[in-house]
């Protein structure tokens, strides 16, 4: 299929959604069946998972909250059979250290190799009472969560087993992950909030620690201090006692609104520090943003559409935008230090990541995980693992797309380029940009090339791919070439020229990468 297939990406979709829902089940009949014993000690309610899995429609498996919640319970059984090991294991230092080695390789985006080695290195001494402490508290929070995502499926099924009262703990703490303010609640799955009612602020105070969730046969309360209601149900309707915020919607589309989330701010050492409200002017800006990709680019417009449905803002010195394979659809991205055209970039930018993780998860591109960080990369200006290269050339060759039909929209549509927020001089930075991107993509398909011919490291479809971005590219660059003289002459001339520069060097110190060095 052609990179922008929309059609066919959609079908993947749908493929991506069916195999969540089976990998839910199979989750759910593996804690009953293999950890049966520890799921019974950390009040995992496999049955009530197992409920949940049939009451979502179809479509909600695509979604970047169900999604990361199914994948936080795939994580617990992971650590689960873990601690189940650890429990028998005769060479507590072998084990933490293939257990360290692994956590490296398989969580780099997640914190649990932070919580099980603090120091950095592999220590056995705690090892077992860390895994234990994980798995507890990933126990609660996928517990948690399950709750709201409908209160009428938690109350039905209290029923349906006749349980005049379960209780479930949990916390009303901020979450950086899933960007959830302190003392609220998020409900359902588009980004709706309820938030915490002054009574229950006074009585549990700002810092929440543990609270009781108490599910009855009417309704859902919160239980610290007091007991408190949170909604009842009447018939197949629910009554919220708490307020609820409607997710802010910046977008609608054919398949779907495009949601912006809280703010998430960054304190010092580039670190989450809190979860606020987000401006209405940036939910303007993106807006604005989203409506000048549809205008430069429709068929851009359209996978974008596709695969991004929630954008949180950042507010983060140095951090530019983010996002996480297991929250597909979900895009981090700075709006405070970053301009309008640095905006429209950054969408395109997350999205082309969420649109990657939608083909590995159909197709092996390499063999094993390749972690040896040998290939050069111009965009980090540092050695990468294959892995690295690949995400960042199929981000920047739509980049580079991007930049390039912006250059024409541009150059056509003046006023609607102004309306855009978009000045002159980003008309020529867009082509310095489409430009430089061009230089720097091609430098890795070389690399890629190299590691699909000589070291054997892609597979059929990683090989594929990779000339699939050499021919957009290539087309690119033809589009572009007649700005090349102009852009050379601009204020971005010397930028571009110590870019090619760079890149030469780079290939001269590293050259093609030898299979020694791996």
């Amino acid at each position: 299929m052609s990179l922008l297939d929309v059609a066919a990406l959609d079908r993947l979709q749908a493929e991506f959604r069916q195999s969540m829902k089976s990998l839910l089940l199979d989750l759910c009949r593996e804690l009953a069946d293999d950890y049966a014993e520890l799921t019974a000690q950390l009040d995992v309610p496999v049955n009530y998972f197992q409920f949940v899995a049939h009451a979502f429609v179809e479509r909600s498996y695509g979604n970047w909250k169900v999604v990361g919640w199914i994948e936080t319970l795939n994580d617990l059984v992971y650590f689960l059979d873990l601690l189940q090991q650890s429990r028998k294991e005769r060479d507590p230092r072998g084990f933490a250290e293939e257990l360290f080695a692994e956590c490296e390789q398989k969580f780099f985006e997640n914190s649990y190799l932070d919580e099980l080695f603090p120091q950095g290195r592999a220590r056995s001494k705690g090892l077992a009472a860390r895994l234990q402490w994980l798995c507890v508290k990933l126990a609660r929070e996928v517990t948690q969560e399950s709750l709201f995502f409908d209160p009428r499926w938690a109350i039905q099924w209290s029923r349906r087993r006749n349980l005049d009262r379960w209780e479930v703990s949990g916390t009303l703490d901020q979450h950086f992950e899933r960007v959830e303010s302190p003392l609220t609640l998020p409900v359902g799955t588009t980004g709706d909030v309820l938030s915490a009612p002054a009574s229950v602020v006074q009585a549990i105070g700002q810092t929440t620690q543990q609270v009781i969730f108490e599910i009855n046969r009417s309704g859902i309360a919160l239980k610290k201090g007091g007991r408190f209601p949170i909604c009842t149900i009447h018939g197949d309707q629910v009554k919220w006692q708490w307020g609820i915020r409607p997710a802010v919607t910046a977008a609608e589309g054919p398949r779907g609104p495009l949601t912006v989330g809280p703010t998430l701010r960054y304190g010092k050492h580039s670190q989450p520090q809190a979860v606020i409200s987000t401006s209405p002017t940036l939910v303007t800006r993106i807006a604005r943003a989203w409506r000048a990709i549809e205008c430069a680019w429709p068929e851009g417009h359209e996978v974008l559409a596709l695969l991004t449905s929630r954008v949180i803002p950042l507010k983060a010195k140095g951090v530019v935008s983010f996002s996480y394979r297991h929250r597909p659809g979900l895009s981090f991205i700075n709006c405070f230090d970053r301009d309008n055209l640095d905006l429209i970039d950054d969408l395109i930018h997350e999205n082309s990541h969420h649109h990657l993780n939608l083909l590995l998860r159909k197709h092996v591109m390499y063999h094993g995980d390749r972690n040896q960080q040998i290939f050069y990369s111009p965009w980090r200006q540092s050695l990468r693992p294959i892995r690295g290269i690949l995400h960042a050339t199929f981000t920047f060759t739509m980049g580079a797309l991007l930049f390039e039909r912006l250059s024409t929209w541009g150059e056509r549509h003046e006023a609607a380029w102004r309306e855009a927020g978009l000045t002159k001089r980003d008309l020529i930075r867009a082509r310095y940009r489409c430009l430089e991107e061009i230089e720097s993509v091609r430098y890795s398909i070389q690399d890629l090339d190299y590691a699909g011919r000589h070291l054997k490291w892609l597979t059929g479809s990683g090989a594929r791919l990779v000339r699939q971005l050499e021919e957009v590219i290539a087309k690119a660059e033809q589009r572009i070439t007649r700005h090349r003289d102009a852009v050379l002459r601009s204020t971005f001339g010397p930028a571009l020229r110590k870019h090619i520069k760079e890149l030469q060097q780079a290939r001269q110190t590293y050259g093609p990468v030898q299979l020694s060095r791996a």
